[in-house]
């Protein structure tokens, strides 16, 4: 990441906090968009093209720095699960698509994050392919997304060690910025655990993760209270750039954490040093814009003074 020359880049090589979005498939459930129960919303770039625009457009409203495209279950071998495999050239270039024309009407510099994950064809653990076609899938994914013209990957709710490092591997290869996004929650005794896999310590995680030199980590579609211990676990073993962003429920309902108290927790998040901050699952644009006000206010009391998206409110 040094040697980029980018806003969002040259922001945390001098220690300013950058806004992720939030949750954009439970946005567009919340807003209608039908999800798909193989790819989350892998189809949602054919079936929602504005829509997921839209989404988009107003995360960037509220202040993101950051937008996420909609490729979380875009790999091949998910798409094939779907019957959409296909679809996976136009899917994905659509997905990225949105994203840039969301961006480019914004009137300001916003990075656009390529989503990849280890999401299971159906959610099953058991339907995965083999290792060299699922290792061919991310890299494909990856390389699509680079070609397509996303700044930088961003490979999400990884917890465990075997499907994780292929995915995090292949986005390695593209040669843009890569952040991690690791997801666990507490287990007994105060213990962090993958968050679908509690067999899995949050440490075993990093130790099989870290070595393939991410820019970034953040703890991702995690509970509000898992956030603050895991930033400390992950501070023990890296010293990049950290970021939090919590799931706070499924989108359907109005969410267990409002936008003021996310920003409470946040602000605490912040002093311990997270430099990338957001929303997963049931976030809002709501949720986003009082962020942004909790990193001026942050940022405000370290110095700096005002970034466009905070002084156009």
């Amino acid at each position: 990441m040094g040697a980029m020359n980018v806003p969002w880049a040259d922001s945390l090589r001098g220690g300013r906090t950058l806004l992720l979005d939030g949750g954009t498939g439970t946005e567009l459930r919340r807003r209608g968009a039908a999800l798909d129960d193989t790819t989350w919303t892998g189809l949602v770039p054919l079936a929602n093209y504005d829509l997921l625009r839209t989404v988009h457009a107003d995360y960037i409203a509220a202040g993101a720095d950051v937008i996420t495209t909609s490729t979380f279950g875009t790999a091949r071998f998910v798409l094939e699960a779907a019957g959409h495999g296909a679809d996976f050239a136009a899917i994905n270039q659509r997905a990225v698509a949105a994203a840039r024309e969301a961006r480019d009407a914004a009137g300001r510099a916003v990075a656009i994050a390529g989503s990849i994950s280890c999401l299971p064809p159906r959610y099953d653990l058991h339907a995965y392919p083999d290792e060299t076609v699922e290792s061919a899938a991310y890299r494909e994914l990856a390389d699509t997304l680079a070609t397509g013209g996303v700044d930088l990957l961003i490979v999400e709710m990884l917890q465990e060690t075997h499907h994780a490092p292929l995915a995090l591997a292949a986005a390695r290869t593209t040669g843009l910025p890569v952040w991690l996004g690791v997801s666990c929650r507490l287990g007994a005794g105060e213990t962090l655990i993958g968050f679908d896999f509690p067999l899995v310590p949050l440490e075993t995680c990093l130790d099989a993760l870290l070595p393939l030199a991410p820019d970034a980590v953040a703890v991702m579609h995690s509970p509000v209270p898992a956030i603050a211990p895991a930033l400390t676990a992950l501070r023990r073993r890296f010293r990049g750039p950290l970021g939090a962003y919590p799931e706070i429920g499924d989108g359907t309902g109005a969410g267990s954490v409002t936008s003021a108290e996310l920003s409470a927790e946040a602000a605490g998040w912040l002093e311990a040093g997270a430099q990338i901050v957001g929303g997963c699952c049931g976030t809002t644009p709501e949720h986003i814009r009082s962020l942004r006000s909790a990193i001026g206010a942050h940022e405000a009391r370290r110095g700096y003074a005002a970034a466009p998206s905070e002084s156009r409110g």
